[in-house]
């Protein structure tokens, strides 16, 4: 493909080598590779397997791959100067077989062999080749199919229209691949049998052409059997469309009489549905004349059927619940003549209940037009390409090379090149093709325009027929608008928050990027947040009566104007919501409610990972709200611990210690350390008393009138303390050097010691032994991971 680089292979693949830098390009599986061959203008190579064709760009990426049950032998790439096929058209030969390959992956077979060849060169329908005895031939090819595949993939549709008309294109495999492709009204254009036109029809929505083929099987097949079910599915796809003209139609050759007077229910055709009600009088169809009334909400001819049908109760029930006096007189005495009665026939009808009778009327259509409003197009490119006659001007050029199966005396002195091969060797394995192929791209990319250097025959001035054809683009005529996008697909898209994916209903994505942000394990204490935020993305809105609600998302970024794709959904959870939480923690410390207060922090906790901030500030907030918490959480347990050790000074005292390093507030730390002072000095534990004095005494709040008892505690203490100088019991603490709590043992760990953290909480633990383990902080994370932390934006 370029110079200065290679290609080497290996039992299962082959690897593109740049000598240069010494660096791998690309690579590729292809097992047992016999032959490399690349196209005249390097863009593409062939890899020719032992049993398969692998086809690759210059930086050898598959483009596709083939297999065959036959051993491939050669193949070569097509150089036609037009057409469209150089470069993008590949044959190789089997043993009894010529094939083609193309980049799309599309494959056939071209002809059959008597005599296994070799491929060395494709122009147009002329395939040249050696045989076994390494003489030069000349093969005639019809390579119409694979060019029109070309030509329909790389939307040339003037070519794709051209060929239908002029090429001789048809069987049931041509067919199947333009359905497969998408393209069904390209085959209207040659398909004749009305069957098969039929279901084309139908594919490319065109009702015009299902009419006429339903029309044409109608009298071939009568107006019975097979006929009906015809009509039958032309119906379902005028339905579909809206075209309630051809649907009508439809029904009525069919003689499905039901659909039919539903379907002048929908339009609100009530005389064509009175005259359906009469012809089911007229066939004496009973359930007919009954829904036919009740669509028509006649209940006096509800009454007449009831009562011609023999259900003289029911015929007297519902003509005095509809108020026809004469009728139910008259049904009356038709009971009381066969000796019945009537006495006790209303009161099983409980009027007024949920369960008793109601007055059935039809609903009232809104649009009473005969078909959907439907907007006007403009043709597609296939359609103005065959109004047109395109076809007159252009002719086929006669291949330049011998005929089918001569010798190489005339043939081969048109392309004198290629005997530059056999100088090589005479050998027909795949490195000739190999050789073939490097040559041309010896001066690399800038070689592109000249196509096969041997191609003598072909003069400077020659044009492409299908020039005309091809410059016809692809967007000529109607394009479809895009379809937009859910709400929900725009903010998984959109954002990397998992409050978002929540939102979206993405419950699987929404943990997967908790479990990789802060490493959380634990799912069950963020159910409620999560919960809130799918529920509170959106908003049920009541519909007309007898529709159902609609869901309409809420968007946080729609102040200005619709987002559009661009849409990020409002959430439950907002920075209020925290605060909020943080202070009824704060509350319920200095009032002594530690477990109220400990609940408040964890769920500030659980809620943090599920909201969204708005700006950096508010995410500096939450991040220090984390820390808060933490601080918080692990000061409870303290206090805790220390109740449990009452009847022990040492950890006792130990506790109240570590109590006071907690980041509280100024008002709380006041607290903490009246708490750790007094139980220092109940314990004899002097020094340590004595330095929780001097930070009292230092606090801000000790100069209010307030504080005025505790200040002079605290002054005592420290006299005391000072006088004493001695503590009666060795403790685990040290007051000037730097340490962390260890928030599962509640001992210090010291700068310099081994210790694990949770990436969310922060917590630390000492030594390993918490390494993959829950935090017991938060609860859910997972201590000793390291991950990117907390997210708090899109």
């Amino acid at each position: 493909g370029a110079s200065g680089r290679i290609i080497l292979r290996s039992d299962d693949r082959a690897v593109l080598f740049e000598v240069q830098s010494r660096r791998v390009i690309g690579e590729l599986t292809a097992p047992k590779i016999k032959n490399v061959v690349w196209s005249p203008d390097g863009s593409k190579v062939a890899l020719l397997c032992k049993y398969g064709v692998v086809i690759a760009n210059r930086q050898l990426e598959q483009l596709c791959s083939i297999s065959d049950t036959v051993r491939i032998k050669s193949g070569a790439w097509d150089v036609s100067p037009s057409g469209g096929t150089n470069s993008n058209l590949f044959v190789y030969t089997t043993l009894h077989h010529v094939k083609y390959c193309l980049p799309t992956g599309d494959t056939g077979t071209i002809r059959t062999l008597d005599n296994p060849i070799y491929a060395t060169r494709v122009v147009k329908d002329s395939l040249f080749c050696l045989d076994r005895e390494a003489r030069s031939r000349v093969i005639s090819i019809d390579t119409t199919e694979a060019r029109f595949k070309l030509a329909l993939a790389n939307k040339k549709y003037g070519q794709v229209m051209h060929m239908v008309k002029h090429s001789r294109l048809c069987g049931r495999a041509i067919v199947a691949y333009l359905q497969s492709k998408g393209f069904p009204e390209v085959a209207l254009h040659f398909v004749r049998d009305p069957q098969t036109r039929f279901r084309l029809a139908l594919a490319c929505g065109n009702i015009e052409a299902a009419m006429e083929s339903a029309f044409s099987l109608e009298q071939q097949q009568g107006a019975d059997g097979k006929s009906r079910d015809v009509w039958g599915e032309l119906g379902s796809e005028a339905l579909r469309q809206g075209n309630h003209q051809v649907v009508e139609m439809s029904y009525q050759r069919k003689k499905d009489f039901d659909r039919l007077s539903f379907l002048y229910m929908l339009t609100g055709d009530n005389e064509k549905l009175r005259k359906m009600l009469k012809i089911s009088n007229m066939r004496n169809d009973i359930m007919g004349r009954y829904h036919n009334a009740l669509l028509l909400g006649d209940a006096a001819e509800r009454v007449a059927v009831l009562e011609a049908s023999g259900n003289l109760p029911l015929a007297y029930i519902s003509a005095n619940l509809h108020g026809l006096d004469d009728a139910a007189e008259r049904i009356k005495v038709a009971i009381e003549t066969q000796e019945g009665s009537v006495e006790g026939l209303l009161e099983k009808v409980p009027v007024g209940t949920k369960k008793g009778g109601r007055l059935l009327q039809p609903p009232t259509p809104i649009i009473r037009a005969s078909n959907w409003p439907t907007h006007e197009i403009k043709k597609t490119t296939l359609e103005d390409l065959s109004a047109a006659d395109a076809g007159d001007e252009y002719e086929e050029e006669a291949p330049a090379a011998a005929p089918a199966d001569t010798r190489a005396a005339d043939g081969a002195a048109a392309w004198d090149d290629d005997f530059g091969m056999d100088d090589g060797g005479a050998g027909i394995g795949g490195d000739d093709d190999f050789d073939l192929g490097d040559d041309d791209m010896g001066w690399g990319d800038d070689l592109d325009g000249l196509g096969d250097i041997g191609g003598d025959d072909v003069t400077s001035d020659q044009v492409d027929d299908m020039a005309a054809f091809n410059e016809i683009s692809s967007d000529v005529g109607f394009q479809m608008p895009p379809a937009g996008r859910p709400a929900a697909a725009c903010w998984v898209a959109n954002s990397s928050h998992a409050a978002d994916h929540m939102a979206a209903g993405g419950a699987s994505s929404a943990m997967q990027l908790l479990h990789r942000q802060i490493a959380t394990s634990d799912f069950s204490k963020l159910k409620g947040p999560m919960l809130g935020c799918y529920l509170g993305s959106t908003v049920s809105l009541p519909g007309v009566p007898g529709s159902g609600s609609m869901i309409v998302p809420l968007m946080r970024n729609d102040a200005a104007a619709h987002p559009g794709n661009d849409s990020l959904p409002r959430t439950s959870l907002t920075m209020k919501s925290l605060v909020t939480g943080v202070r009824m923690g704060y509350k319920y410390f200095q009032t002594g409610k530690f477990n109220e207060a400990k609940n408040s922090f964890t769920e500030v906790l659980s809620q943090i990972p599920l909201t969204v901030s708005e700006n950096r500030n508010q995410a500096n907030e939450m991040k220090e709200m984390v820390s808060i918490c933490r601080e918080y959480i692990t000061a409870i347990r303290i206090k805790e611990a220390i109740t449990a050790a009452g009847g022990d000074p040492v950890r006792s005292t130990e506790l109240s210690a570590y109590f006071t390093h907690c980041n509280l507030q100024p008002v709380h730390l006041l607290l903490a350390l009246r708490s750790a002072m007094g139980t220092a000095f109940k314990h004899k534990n002097f020094i340590v008393a004595a330095s929780f004095a001097r930070r009292l005494l230092e606090l801000p709040d000790m100069r209010s009138e307030r504080n005025a008892d505790l200040r002079m505690k605290a002054t005592k203490v420290l006299q005391r303390s000072e006088q004493m100088a001695r503590n009666e019991h060795t403790l685990n603490y040290k007051e000037n050097a730097a340490f962390s709590i260890d928030c599962k043992d509640l001992v210090p760990v010291y700068t310099g010691e081994e210790s694990v953290r949770c990436s969310y909480s922060g917590s630390v633990y000492k030594g390993t032994a918490m390494k993959g383990q829950v935090d017991v902080t938060d609860g859910f994370s997972t201590v000793g991971v390291e991950t990117i932390g907390l997210v708090t934006g899109k």
